[in-house]
């Protein structure tokens, strides 16, 4: 008889699963191989609901299963060892799992490929995954019990910075470009991760955003935190609420208006695991009191205009998932936010007498210091605030990262003056094992 494999993670196990092993189990005896806990977490970003041990458990006690494995290889072809393990005649896929990258797989090893439509038992509703965690999702929305897997998403520029105010776009139209981002890390107000945009949301929805089409919940969010009744303050760039509510990687063309006049975004999981693979971020001390980063701006067309293609490359790029070329895009980016507003690396401060109060109270909280005796602690690190020494200090971190051999390229998220170096490197996993100071980024799928 034919040996017939197919893979998956079989978290939340349904009867649309039992009917996808029922199909499979027709061309011969079935195999199954089951995605591990550590590939779960690497793919999805959380735990399974259940246990690799467990989810092995249910799958072989399945009438149309002849034994099944758990994957012991990593990312999107975690199955290989199993594959070459059990050597079998057919793999076969739904239709909605199948990839170019199995078909080419199976082609090598001389294995027949199938893909089968996703159709229920006879009698039986349709079931899939998402469907579930969706249902379970609402419900839990309903009971309005709070959860362990919750937060409001914060997000990361990655090109065109700036773009979203109208008195750099009337220059130039232009693109700018934002990854929304999972809070699994401490989330430090003025640092440029949209923290004001984000505790606006907060206000309305304390514990996550709610499941609604994105472009009008960003418009609502929009709206919120720029109330037009307001006496002081700037208007908030969209590329905020957007980046925040958009789900992936975003991009969004603003000419001269504060909202833009069209959104793209994906959630393609080669594309996410691209940037996920390259980008990491070593956190600074947060922007001081009555730090101004607008003064002295220098806006023209020509500088507009090297922004914007340093948008549009750097989003080439990334689809094209050329590394060098994402980051030689993305450092030229800064480049442009740098040369139109130089208070992005010097900014200008007012401070006051409690300012400077406040600031000296605090002013030997974390004398944590990096090896080479850099502080770069996770922590928020204050110091006194002193125009020249502030200043020296962001130059100092960017000088420190930006000489290293595996730092392609960087940049500090949002308006700058502190908070975070956002860093392009050769491999993420390797720089934060090598960097304690550093850490990954989740970009937020759903």
């Amino acid at each position: 008889m034919k040996k017939v494999f197919v893979s998956g993670c079989y978290d939340l196990l349904h009867s649309g699963h039992v009917e996808f092993f029922q199909q499979a189990s027709q061309f011969g005896e079935l195999y199954v191989g089951i995605g591990s806990d550590a590939t779960y977490l690497e793919y999805k970003h959380r735990k399974p609901m259940f246990p690799q041990e467990e989810r092995l458990f249910m799958v072989r006690n399945i009438k149309a299963v002849k034994e099944a494995y758990i994957n012991e290889g990593s990312g999107v072809i975690d199955f290989l060892p199993t594959l070459d393990l059990v050597k079998p005649d057919i793999f076969v896929v739904n239709a909605d799992g199948g990839s170019d990258t199995k078909r080419q797989l199976c082609e090598e090893r001389g294995i027949q490929y199938i893909e089968l439509q996703r159709t229920p038992h006879a009698g039986l509703e349709a079931r899939s995954s998402s469907s579930l965690k969706a249902s379970l999702s609402t419900q839990e929305a309903n009971s309005q019990q709070p959860t362990a897997n919750v937060g409001i998403p914060t997000r990361l520029d990655l090109a065109g910075t700036w773009i979203d105010q109208p008195y750099v776009s009337m220059h130039r139209p232009g693109w700018a470009i934002t990854i929304s981002l999972e809070p699994t890390f401490d989330v430090r107000d003025r640092c440029g991760l949209s923290t004001s945009t984000r505790n606006m949301i907060q206000k309305i929805w304390p514990m996550k955003l709610p499941k609604m089409d994105p472009e009008m919940l960003a418009r609502l969010v929009f709206c919120f935190e720029n109330n037009p009744e307001r006496q002081e303050g700037h208007i908030s760039g969209a590329q905020d609420s957007i980046g925040i509510c958009f789900p992936g990687l975003c991009r969004h063309y603003y000419d001269n208006n504060f909202w833009p006049k069209k959104i793209e975004n994906t959630v393609d999981e080669m594309t996410l695991r691209f940037l996920e693979e390259h980008l990491v971020m070593v956190p600074m001390e947060p922007r001081k009191p009555g730090c101004s980063v607008v003064e002295n701006k220098d806006i023209t067309p020509t500088k507009v205009q090297a922004l914007v293609d340093a948008a549009d490359a750097c989003w080439e790029a990334i689809m094209k998932k050329d590394l060098a070329a994402f980051a030689s895009a993305y450092k030229a980016s800064f480049d442009a936010q740098v040369a139109m507003f130089p208070g992005m690396i010097t900014p200008t401060y007012h401070i006051n007498d409690n300012d400077n109060a406040n600031v000296d109270a605090n002013a030997n909280e974390n004398e944590n210091l990096h090896p080479d005796g850099l502080t770069v602690d996770r922590r928020p690190l204050t110091v006194d605030c002193n125009i020249e020494t502030a200043n020296s200090y962001i130059a100092e971190a960017i000088s420190h990262y930006s000489a290293m051999d595996d730092v392609l390229a960087w940049k500090m998220p949002g308006a700058g003056g502190g908070g975070y170096l956002a860093l392009v490197v050769n491999d993420a996993k390797q720089f934060v094992e090598q960097h304690s100071e550093a850490f990954e980024l989740h970009i937020r799928r759903e």
